[in-house]
């Protein structure tokens, strides 16, 4: 399945284990869906360049400190689908593209962990959706619609990306990204898929294969044909 593209969205820069700031009055040790995401990725999630690693030739996007047990590769986007742990907000079952399709349990989180593709200045990042925000969790007209994030704050920010994002695209805080979500087998090899992924997951194995069969056939399709055609 193919997701429509949100355009032009003002990205700004958090991570696990941020304490409030004038900027971020809300505490990252812990995520509206993991109350223990600092100590469940291994320690904080350091900001400063100084204090990582940002290697390409290696694929290591990380703090210098430790080796991360979740993915760096994270998001948060202004909308939770859930209340509480028994309950589902009335609108999710109806905005929520994929929550028919896994038919969740009541109050089980159907937005954590989804793939997103965040595009910048010729190149593309994958990242996984671990929190929400910036600033709202019910904004789910611009997360699932085609509205502007109805957040004005930081001009307007809608989108939350990690260090290791920011990293891999070279952006700063406040600069304008395009995203849109994609099926976990539709996203590539690459940094994000370093840590916090079981990469001997059969099934992950199988769909990384196939779609590369299919580029492939597509590829040697395109050469088959004319020119201008």
């Amino acid at each position: 399945m193919l997701y429509p593209w949100r355009m032009s969205v003002t990205a700004t820069v958090f991570w696990i284990g941020e304490l409030p700031s004038q900027n971020n009055p809300t505490p990252n040790t812990k995520s509206s869906w993991d109350q223990a995401w600092t100590s469940n990725f291994g320690g904080f999630d350091d900001p400063e360049p100084g204090s990582r690693v940002a290697d390409f030739k290696t694929g290591d996007f990380r703090p210098k400190s430790f080796s991360p047990k979740l993915n760096p590769f994270y998001i948060a986007l202004p909308y939770n689908d859930v209340i509480s742990s028994t309950f589902h907000k009335p609108e999710a079952s109806r905005v929520i593209p994929w929550f028919g399709r896994l038919n969740p349990e009541p109050g089980k989180t159907v937005c954590k962990g989804r793939w997103l593709q965040i595009y910048y200045n010729n190149r593309s990042c994958y990242a996984q959706w671990e929190d929400c925000g910036p600033w709202v969790t019910d904004d789910w007209e611009y997360v699932f619609g085609n509205k502007p994030p109805k957040n004005t704050s930081n001009q307007s920010a809608g989108i939350d990306i990690s260090p290791s994002v920011r990293d891999y695209l070279g952006i700063t805080s406040g600069q304008k990204v395009h995203w849109r979500f994609v099926e976990a087998g539709q996203v590539p090899y690459g940094p994000w898929k370093k840590y916090g992924q079981d990469t001997t997951d059969p099934t992950l194995d199988a769909q990384r294969k196939y779609l590369e069969y299919l580029r492939k056939l597509r590829d040697e399709e395109f050469q088959k044909k004319p020119i201008g055609q």
